[in-house]
């Protein structure tokens, strides 16, 4: 059996190990002020702690600029796939940037980090959409005490894979991770589950024009390989139908024909060599045990993960400020 089970998505995506979580953020923000702020509030919305996904668009803990202020991470990853819009980090190793418009940040928490992630409403003259993937990627135990660190993945250098059928409809696959007909992705992290190749972790986004095709190709009987669509109408998936908003879990041994239907698709696709080690994970933190979860918390309340050397918690760039990333040694990179 090739589709090994269907669902209906929601905000958290169902994921398989290696990874922990996936949440898809789509806000519709409205213009902003010359402070970044939304010029307008939705009636009844609770500022500071916002998370109404019946709303067209949420200020999650932000208070006056909708985001996630000064929150820490302990034993995983987090891999922030930006489609549209922007988001400001900051961390307690002194990194910050700003990156948006298909760029890709790979966190490596590791020890322990403090970030910030907020969502600059840089458009004064008409509104503000956001589009982003977060997606939790374990590490294995050997290294959830790896050193912090993060690597930006500019849209400009992440490899586009394009695919046409032989009705002339064209697929359009995003490497982000993993590799597609002999095309690797960029280098993630050096602690990270995907930085051996061996582990086969893989993440897509793909572009489909109406009844454009792709096939995934057979990797391993214990892959887990998991996909969602999230705009269109439906797949199909052999004798399977995928309708938007659902997502599929497939076998990870075979080889999987897609096709798309009438109307243009965006999917994503993860999937990876399980980490085949217990898993506790409770708020911020992914270890091995509730236990070591615990030790966390202590960790943090002691050391707070070296501090935090910005102003606010909920810190910005400069509105100015094009993409860029500032690293801890005080390099800078740019797109």
């Amino acid at each position: 059996m090739k589709t090994i089970h269907i669902e209906k998505m929601g905000f958290q995506l169902i994921v398989k190990n290696p990874f922990i979580a996936c949440m898809h953020h789509k806000d519709l923000f409205p213009t902003g002020n010359a402070k970044m702020e939304p010029v307008h509030y939705l009636p009844g919305r609770s500022i500071g702690n916002d998370f109404n996904h019946s709303a067209p668009w949420r200020m999650y803990y932000g208070d006056k600029i909708p985001g996630f202020p000064v929150h820490p991470h302990r034993g995983f990853e987090t891999i922030t796939v930006v489609t549209k819009g922007f988001a400001d980090h900051h961390d307690s190793k002194g990194s910050q940037g700003r990156y948006g418009k298909g760029d890709v940040q790979w966190m490596t928490a590791g020890a322990g980090i403090q970030h910030s992630e907020m969502f600059p409403l840089l458009n004064e003259d008409g509104n503000n959409t956001m589009e982003l993937f977060q997606i939790w990627l374990n590490l294995p135990q050997k290294d959830k005490f790896a050193t912090p660190a993060y690597r930006m993945m500019w849209n400009e250098k992440i490899p586009l894979l394009v695919q046409t059928n032989e009705a002339g409809k064209t697929a359009r696959i995003k490497l982000i991770a993993g590799s597609c007909k002999g095309e690797k992705s960029l280098e993630p992290p050096p602690a990270s589950w995907a930085a051996d190749r061996k582990n086969h972790v893989g993440i897509w986004l793909v572009d489909m024009e109406p009844e454009a095709t792709i096939i995934l190709p057979p990797v391993s009987a214990s892959l887990n390989r998991m996909i969602y669509l999230f705009e269109g109408e439906k797949l199909s998936i052999y004798e399977d139908e995928l309708k938007k908003g659902y997502c599929a879990e497939l076998d990870g041994n075979a080889d999987i024909f897609i096709k798309n239907g009438k109307k243009r698709a965006h999917l994503l696709l993860l999937e990876g060599e399980p980490i085949n080690e217990p898993v506790a994970a409770y708020g911020p933190f992914v270890m091995n045990s509730m236990p070591e979860v615990q030790q966390a918390y202590e960790d943090y309340q002691k050391t707070r993960f070296g501090g935090w050397p910005w102003d606010t918690d909920d810190p910005v760039c400069p509105k100015k400020k094009p993409r860029f990333a500032r690293h801890a040694d005080g390099t800078i990179e740019r797109p």
